[in-house]
């Protein structure tokens, strides 16, 4: 007979256990019969969790007297093996039809308890109704996930810099809460700096604010580059401000980051006319850089690297200051 509209199609797997041959063979007869193609059988309780457990079917047929471990007991270990949003509909079979045994077959995690000898007519109508329910719950995790990647995505929209593509200030702050818990977990270090164009505001009135723009962009998009471990991060802080989250960067590696940083903007020679630094446009930043504890937090590392990026401006500009190490780049590159 070929599967009737609503009949389970030829991927559809049912997993019988029962002990007795001649029932089983029933069994398998009718399930064919109701054009079910793949059929597995078990004889006893180890076997039948095996089989569950290595070729996952998508429905159990389930004795509830075997040798060894009852039905019961199955039904326990299957759903054990279960993760997450899993389910695999499980139909107890038995001879014993009191309100008790149906009782215990629902709490050790079957869904229906049907009385031997069971009919085909009977085992088809379930057949149909737990098919219905499986396709119903494949669906609706489909839908999960599909709801859940847009959220992502749509979360990840709102954490990007819409003009230079970099992280945002709300992404920064919920990286860098994330890298501080990283950090204090596995007691390594953990580098923040804020930098800022130097007169920046000199280069929009003489240029315009197309080119202030443009220019950004190519300034976030350095930043990208020099990010080159998979969780730094390079964020725009807001106006002609970025940021860096640099985990496992202890303060020397920062400092030799920092100058590196300084040294390929320079390379990049993207004029600024109106900088009384010179023809070119310059960087300077704050770094701060400690190994996370209890009372280390995001506003707090925010709160140093931008006290060291405001001691980089009062020493001169186009130069990185350290605040644990009270140092600059420059100072240090001479010393």
């Amino acid at each position: 007979m070929q599967p009737a509209d609503g009949d389970p199609d030829a991927d559809f797997t049912v997993l019988v256990v029962e002990d007795q041959k001649s029932v089983r063979h029933a069994l398998v007869a009718n399930l064919r019969t109701a054009g079910v193609a793949n059929i597995m059988e078990a004889a006893g309780s180890a076997e039948a969790v095996d089989l569950f457990r290595t070729r996952r079917p998508d429905m159990v047929l389930l004795d509830v007297v075997l040798p060894e471990n009852d039905g019961y007991w199955v039904a326990q270990q299957m759903r054990q093996t279960e993760a997450g949003g899993e389910w695999t509909p499980i139909i107890f079979l038995s001879s014993l039809d009191s309100d008790l045994d149906l009782w215990r077959g629902i709490e050790s995690g079957g869904d229906d308890y049907l009385t031997k000898p069971v009919k085909p007519v009977v085992l088809l109508a379930k057949l149909r109704a737990m098919r219905r329910l499986l396709d119903m719950r494949r669906r609706l995790t489909a839908l999960s996930d599909e709801l859940h990647n847009a959220n992502r995505w749509l979360n990840t929209m709102v954490e990007r810099d819409a003009l230079t593509g970099l992280v945002n200030r709300r992404g920064l702050d919920r990286l860098l809460h994330q890298e501080i818990a990283a950090g204090r977990r596995d007691g390594l270090p953990l580098t923040v700096m804020l930098c800022d164009l130097d007169y920046f505001k000199l280069y929009n009135d003489r240029l315009g604010h197309l080119s202030g723009d443009a220019c950004l962009r190519q300034v976030g998009h350095l930043l990208q580059q020099v990010c080159m471990r998979p969780r730094d991060i390079a964020a725009r802080y807001g106006g002609e401000e970025f940021a860096l989250i640099l985990p496992n960067t202890p303060r020397s590696g920062a400092m030799t980051f920092a100058r590196a940083l300084a040294q390929l903007l320079r390379s990049q020679e993207i004029a600024h006319p109106a900088s009384p630094m010179g023809p070119r446009l310059t960087l300077s930043g704050g770094i701060t850089t400690c190994v996370p504890d209890a009372l280390t937090s995001a506003e707090s590392m925010l709160m140093r690297a931008d006290e060291a990026l405001y001691a980089a401006k009062a020493q001169g500009r186009n130069r990185f200051f350290s605040f644990e190490i009270q140092m600059d780049t420059v100072e240090q590159r001479l010393g």
